[in-house]
């Protein structure tokens, strides 16, 4: 009748201990150039974020949305949780992510820089750099990934 009282009161068996090394992160990987990109992005978006919140908090949903997609992908890399789901295509996944991102960052940045407020300025410029970056990760995912699956497709 308490059965779930009686597994939670008791201390974990040894196997469970184990269960947690699927979150282990990879430190290789956060010192890989995907890994660097990924925390580049991951702290200009969160940089913009607080420049709309301090001038136009109209446009800090955009920057939000970006900062927790770009972490869950930060997580899931170097955990290397995605392997687990391998019915998705990351690379193409990640390439969406990098894309869309750039437009979205394009479009907020030059809207916000009309206001011609202090941090909307700040928020154009990293927005700009963060453009810049999303874009060699586009490239980089691109030349690496995407190229090579087509070429042996075509081989195939």
């Amino acid at each position: 009748m308490f059965s779930a009282w009686d597994r939670r009161d008791r201390p974990p068996e040894e196997g469970t201990a184990a269960g947690l090394q699927g979150f282990a992160v990879d430190k290789t990987f956060l010192s890989s150039l995907k890994g660097i990109l990924l925390e580049t992005e991951l702290a200009l978006t969160f940089i913009i974020f607080i420049c709309f919140t301090a001038s136009i908090s109209a446009y800090m949903a955009a920057a939000l949305l970006e900062f927790f997609i770009t972490l869950a992908f930060l997580f899931l890399y170097a955990t290397q949780y995605y392997q687990r789901f391998d019915r998705l295509n990351w690379p193409c996944l990640d390439f969406l992510r990098c894309v869309s991102a750039v437009i979205i960052f394009l479009v907020v940045s030059f809207a916000a820089v009309t206001s011609r407020e202090g941090a909307a300025i700040a928020a154009f410029v990293f927005g700009i750099i963060l453009v810049s970056v999303f874009v060699y990760d586009a490239f980089k995912i691109y030349q690496t990934e995407i190229v090579p699956r087509a070429t042996q497709g075509d081989q195939q």
